[in-house]
C-alpha cells in the first residue's frame, strides 16, 4: 500500500473512529451497556464506506481542479445527502435492534442527529480536499522544478557543446604553426592535445569537477601556448590544496586562461604574465586570472563565445550566487575575478 493510502485509511479511522468513541462513551454513560454500543459500532463501518465512496467520486469527477464556487456547492450536496443516509441508516439499525423507534419519535432528536452527522460529512469533506490540493500543488511544484532542472541541463550541454569547438579550433592553430618548424614538439603538443580532448569527453556529467582535476587541463594548455609563445609567456599559479578540492564547472577555468592567452598576452609585443589565484572566501570561492594586456572593448569576440558562454552557464547552474566580472586591475593588467559558491 502506498503512503498516502496508509495515510487516508488513518485518517479515516481515526476520525470516525473519534466520533464513534464519544458516542459510545456518551450513551453508556446515560444508559449504561445497552444495544446501542452496537449501533455506533454500525455507525462507524457505513461511515467510513460512506466517505470512502465519496471520495471515489470526487477522484473521479476531479472536484479538486474545479473552481472553488463549484467545489463548495458539489460538498454542500453531499454533505447533506450523506447526512440523510447516515440518519436514515441511525434510526433504522437502532429500530431493528430495539424493535420501536424510540427516542426516534421526536423528530427534534431526528433533526439533531441529522445536524450533527451533517457538519461531522462536511468537516471531512473540507479537510479531505484541502489535503489533497494541498498534495497536488506539492506535486504541480515537484514537477516544475524537475522541468526546469531538465531545461537547465539541456541548455547546459548546449552550451558546452558550444565551447568545445571553438576551443578545439584554437589548439589546433596553436599546432599548426608548429608542425614545420618543430615536428618534434607539434608531437608532444597533439599529445597534450588528446589529454585535454579526453578530458572534455570523460568530464563528470553533473557539469561540475574538482578544481585539480580543471587545472590538469588548464596545465596541459598552457604547456601547448608554452611552446608557441617560448619565452614571452610567464606562469605563475597560486591554489592552495584546500581551493584544489573544491568544486568547479568543467571547462570554466579553461576558457577564463583561454581568454586571457588569446585577447591578453598574444596581443602584448613583450612578455606577458599569466597568474592563477584562488581563496576561499567562507561559503564563497574567488578565482583571479590575471593577464598582462588592456581592456578595450569588453563586447569583443572573445565575450560573444568564451565570457558569455561562461557567464551563462553560471547563471544556470548558480543563478544569482555567482558573479564573473573582467575589469582592467592596473596599467596593464586585465583580471577576470570569479565568485562561485565554495562546494567540495
Amino acid at each position: 500500500m502506498k503512503r498516502t493510502g496508509k495515510f487516508y485509511w488513518l485518517c479515516q479511522i481515526c476520525g470516525w473512529g473519534a466520533y464513534t468513541v464519544v458516542g459510545i462513551s456518551s450513551s453508556v454513560l446515560e444508559h449504561g451497556w445497552t444495544r446501542d454500543v452496537w449501533g455506533y459500532t454500525f455507525f462507524f463501518l457505513y461511515n467510513i464506506g460512506l466517505t470512502h465512496l465519496l471520495r471515489g467520486i470526487i477522484k473521479h469527477r476531479h472536484w479538486a481542479s474545479l473552481p472553488l464556487p463549484q467545489v463548495l456547492l458539489r460538498l454542500g450536496v453531499a454533505s447533506v445527502a450523506i447526512g440523510v443516509i447516515q440518519a436514515a441508516l441511525v434510526v433504522g439499525i437502532y429500530t431493528a435492534l430495539e424493535g420501536s423507534l424510540g427516542v426516534w419519535r421526536d423528530w427534534h432528536a431526528v433533526a439533531f442527529l441529522w445536524t450533527g452527522v451533517t457538519i461531522a460529512t462536511t468537516v471531512w469533506n473540507i479537510l479531505y480536499l484541502a489535503i489533497v490540493s494541498l498534495r497536488h500543488s506539492r506535486e504541480a511544484r515537484r514537477q516544475q522544478n524537475q522541468m526546469q532542472i531538465a531545461l537547465g541541463n539541456a541548455e547546459l550541454r548546449a552550451l558546452e557543446a558550444q565551447l568545445n569547438p571553438h576551443f578545439l579550433f584554437n589548439c589546433l592553430n596553436s599546432i599548426r604553426g608548429m608542425i614545420v618548424e618543430d615536428a618534434a614538439h607539434a608531437q608532444d603538443m597533439v599529445t597534450k592535445l588528446a589529454n585535454i580532448l579526453r578530458y572534455t569527453l570523460q568530464r563528470d556529467r553533473n557539469h561540475t569537477v574538482p578544481i585539480e582535476t580543471e587545472l590538469e587541463a588548464v596545465s596541459d594548455y598552457l604547456a601547448l601556448e608554452a611552446v608557441r609563445f617560448e619565452d614571452r609567456l610567464r606562469i605563475h599559479i597560486d591554489l592552495t590544496e584546500e581551493v584544489r578540492r573544491l568544486e568547479i564547472q568543467a571547462m570554466l577555468l579553461q576558457t577564463l586562461v583561454e581568454n586571457a592567452i588569446n585577447h591578453g598576452v598574444e596581443q602584448s609585443p613583450e612578455s606577458g604574465l599569466l597568474s592563477i589565484r584562488g581563496v576561499r572566501e567562507g561559503e564563497r570561492l574567488r578565482i583571479e586570472v590575471e593577464n598582462t594586456g588592456t581592456l578595450q572593448n569588453p563586447e569583443s569576440r572573445s565575450t560573444q563565445i568564451g565570457l558569455a558562454n561562461a557567464r551563462e552557464r553560471l547563471r544556470i547552474l548558480y543563478a544569482e550566487r555567482a558573479t564573473l566580472d573582467l575589469l582592467a586591475s592596473q596599467p596593464g593588467r586585465v583580471t577576470a575575478t570569479l565568485l562561485i559558491p565554495a562546494i567540495q
